[in-house]
């Protein structure tokens, strides 16, 4: 049985590169004592319980989207429309309905707004949260709770928590990657490691989010070295690890010695493998096109291409496939205080095709039964317009789905009121919906502790429930 009773001091720790080109885990010196008390901090780990999940791609909406467009279907908010409504924020607040139809998909008869025609071909593979709710409706604190479970203290980020109590399938990759991570709403810290050992921390490939907002969705900083042979690290590698080696044996057990050890092999294998796995060029034409990667890909405008979420998307599906544990895609740009109509079209045709076709590979590859699919944001929009075509934000109520890794498909979970503004039944927190997600990678999370500040920390703090109804 797994079991996780180290008492560990905190002490943060950045990714970091050496002049020879490969990156490396710089472990202060607590921290790498921490990690050297596992002779392979990342080697796969047993399980509390049999899981359903073995893998997470987390695809997160940075911004809000609004769920009454997209999958909270509310005919009395639209026969209300242009009405007042007495919970606005401010004064004058009116209805808004909204501009999109919504229809019945699959067997389930799952209603999807038509901003998603691809996906709701998947309507039988969703499971959808429509009582989802948060602590608090400003972005910051919403996006790090959704990420580390609290936003007023430094936390270990979900993929942290995984990876920690799972382990890697391949010891040449990291174990948790994040693919476009923003560079607001606190940033690093939603995929970092905090009081855990470092080397639990995320893999950054690309940055911004995505999309309009930016980046390389391939870039992986400092995974090449312009002056050296891979020969020639090894060499200085061996060298430098000889060295090391020396100084350990002299000193007897160092634990921080042995920490940048192991880190600095992790980074040279990693900067073997990982190019290798992300690389999308001996793809078949028929499968860019599926994800639409250069299909539309520079979209209008403001955005709506398929090409950057797509290519996201693939690079996720092979490295789950090379046995990494968690993968999170960011796609920024659905805070729509204004221009609704046109960013909200634009952002859903952007992920529309690339999701649909995650989903249809992983379940032909026999993967989407171990892997669990998240979509999401930090919180939704409210009912009530600001302007004449927008939304304000609304951590009330709104809507997330899973699908794959063990969870119900086809089932629609929760409610909000009739006009979309509160969660009323099925409600989940973000404490539940982290408690849920780690059951179904086969961990309890009143278990998965990390002794930090004299207490047994976790992601649910001291909070959580499984939301048994959405276990298959």
């Amino acid at each position: 049985m797994f079991t996780n009773d180290i008492s560990i001091p905190s002490r943060r720790t950045m990714l970091r590169t050496t002049a020879s080109g490969f990156g490396m885990l710089a472990f202060s010196a607590l921290a790498a004592k921490a990690a050297a008390k596992e002779a392979k901090p990342l080697a796969p780990k047993v399980s509390h319980f049999p899981a359903k999940a073995k893998h997470v791609i987390f695809l997160c909406m940075d911004g809000g989207p609004s769920h009454v467009d997209t999958f909270d279907y509310k005919p009395k908010l639209l026969a209300d429309d242009g009405k007042s409504y007495s919970k606005a924020r401010g004064f004058g607040g009116k209805l808004l309905g909204s501009p999109w139809a919504f229809k019945k998909h699959g067997q389930s008869g799952m209603m999807i707004s038509e901003l998603f025609p691809e996906l709701a071909t998947h309507a039988d593979e969703l499971c959808l949260l429509n009582g989802v709710h948060t602590d608090v409706p400003n972005h910051p604190q919403a996006f790090l709770q959704m990420h580390c479970g609290l936003s007023q203290f430094p936390r270990p980020s979900i993929g942290a928590w995984v990876l920690y109590g799972l382990g890697s399938q391949n010891e040449n990759l990291p174990g948790f990657v994040t693919i476009a991570p923003p560079q607001n709403n606190g940033g690093p810290a939603n995929y970092g490691a905090s009081f855990l050992p470092a080397i639990y921390q995320g893999t950054k490939i690309g940055g911004g989010g995505g999309g309009r907002f930016g980046g390389d969705s391939q870039a992986v900083s400092n995974i090449k070295n312009p002056k050296q042979t891979t020969a020639e690290q090894r060499t200085q590698l061996d060298f430098l690890q000889s060295l090391n080696r020396t100084a350990a044996d002299a000193t007897g057990e160092n634990a921080a010695v042995e920490g940048l050890i192991e880190s600095y092999e992790l980074a040279f294998r990693m900067q073997a493998e990982l190019p290798k796995v992300i690389d999308l060029a001996k793809e078949t034409k028929e499968t860019l096109l599926k994800y639409g990667i250069g299909g539309n890909a520079g979209g209008g405008p403001r955005g709506g291409g398929t090409d950057t979420f797509g290519k996201q998307c693939l690079m996720a599906r092979k490295l789950i496939e090379a046995g990494v544990r968690f993968v999170e895609i960011t796609k920024s740009g659905w805070d729509q205080h204004r221009n609704l109509k046109d960013d909200l079209a634009n952002n859903c045709q952007s992920i529309d095709k690339p999701i649909a076709a995650l989903l249809a590979d992983l379940k032909q590859r026999g993967l989407l039964k171990d892997t669990l699919v998240i979509w999401g944001g930090e919180f939704g929009r409210t009912p009530y317009a600001q302007g004449t075509d927008g939304r304000d934000h609304n951590n009330k109520g709104f809507s997330m789905w899973l699908a794959g890794g063990g969870v119900k498909g086809g089932l629609t979970h929760g409610k909000t009121d009739d006009y979309g503004h509160e969660a009323i039944e099925g409600k989940v927190h973000v404490h539940d919906w982290h408690a849920t997600v780690l059951h179904l990678l086969g961990l309890d999370h009143e278990k998965l502790t990390f002794r930090q500040a004299g207490r047994e920390m976790r992601l649910t703090d001291v909070k959580g429930n499984i939301v048994k109804e959405v276990l298959a």
